[in-house]
């Protein structure tokens, strides 16, 4: 940790664009594996994609199972840490949906 500010704190774990996409679509959008990573708007590169989902295991946000075991394949999970995530997730949904042009909710019905 840099700085005793809690929202330094808090950039530190997941400051960067890509980790709370993969927070997002865990927790929002209901994807768990790779491929289901892959298929977000957003386009992740794939070595992106492995060093955040390493990244947010190592820090406690996620967990991964494995599913399949030839080859060896992980889904992800939110931990009780990750999930209290949700919430500023669901804050900066709310706030580009009133603030920033050209932005659209994915949760209204069309």
């Amino acid at each position: 940790m840099r700085s005793t500010c809690p929202i330094a704190a808090t950039l530190d774990l997941v400051g960067d664009k890509w980790s709370l996409l993969i927070i997002r679509d865990i927790g929002v959008f209901n994807k768990h594996r790779n491929k289901d990573f892959q298929t977000s708007d957003e386009g992740i590169p794939t070595n992106i994609l492995a060093n955040r989902l390493k990244l947010l295991v190592e820090k406690g946000l996620i967990n991964k199972q494995a599913y399949q075991n030839n080859p060896l394949r992980y889904e992800y999970h939110l931990t009780e840490q990750g999930q209290k995530l949700l919430p500023v997730v669901d804050a900066m949904r709310v706030w580009a949906v009133e603030n920033v042009a050209g932005v659209i909710d994915p949760f209204l019905e069309a």
